[in-house]
C-alpha cells in the first residue's frame, strides 16, 4: 500500500504523551506541512501559533474547559501534550474554517508520519473570542482579526496506540 494511504488509514487520535518536549526539527516539518496545505484560491490566510510555554498552555487548557462549563482545575483536555499549534482562519474570511480544517489535516498525517502523536481539540473558536484568548494571541504577536479552527496538541506517545474504530456504514452515497 502507498505509503501516504497508509498513514491516513493508520493515524489515530491520541490522548496520552509522555514528557518529551517535540523535537524542533520534528516541530518545523509539522508546521511546513500546514503550510502547504489547499485553501480557497490559493490565499493561504490560515495561520498558526505555536504555545510551548509551561503558563501559557496551562492558561489555554484552562480556558478552553471554562468555554464549555467544565471545572479548570480538574478537566485537562490537552492531555499532557507540551506543545499546542492553534489554527486560525483570517476573520471575515468565508473559507476560514475550511482552510483551517485542511491545515489541521495536513498537520495531524506529518506527525502520524514522524511518529509523533496529535490531538484536534475543539473550542477553538469560543477559546479566542474571549478577552483572554485575545491577549493570548497579542502575547504572541498576532495582529488582525481571526477567528479560532482548532487547537492541535502534538507529542510523542505514551502508552498504546488506539485501535481504529469499525467503519460505519452507509456513509457512500452515487448517483
Amino acid at each position: 500500500m502507498n505509503k501516504t494511504i497508509e498513514d491516513i488509514i493508520n493515524r489515530r487520535s491520541i490522548r496520552k504523551y509522555t514528557d518529551e518536549p517535540v523535537r524542533e526539527e520534528d516541530l518545523q516539518t509539522v508546521l511546513q506541512a500546514g503550510l502547504f496545505a489547499a485553501s480557497a484560491m490559493g490565499r493561504q490566510q490560515a495561520i498558526m501559533v505555536v504555545i510551548q510555554d509551561p503558563e501559557t498552555l496551562n492558561q489555554l487548557e484552562r480556558l478552553n474547559a471554562s468555554c464549555v462549563g467544565r471545572d479548570p482545575d480538574t478537566v485537562h483536555n490537552f492531555y499532557g501534550a507540551k506543545t499546542v499549534i492553534v489554527v486560525l482562519g483570517q476573520k471575515g474570511n468565508p473559507n476560514a474554517c475550511a482552510d483551517g480544517s485542511l491545515v489541521m489535516g495536513n498537520m495531524m498525517l506529518a506527525a502520524h508520519a514522524l511518529g509523533l502523536g496529535s490531538c484536534w481539540i475543539n473550542r477553538a473558536l469560543e477559546s479566542f473570542e474571549t478577552e483572554e484568548g485575545k491577549r493570548i494571541l497579542k502575547k504572541a504577536g498576532v495582529e488582525g482579526e481571526y477567528v479560532g479552527v482548532g487547537n492541535l496538541i502534538l507529542g510523542y506517545p505514551a502508552g498504546e496506540y488506539p485501535l481504529a474504530k469499525a467503519r460505519e456504514n452507509n456513509r457512500i452515497f452515487r448517483i
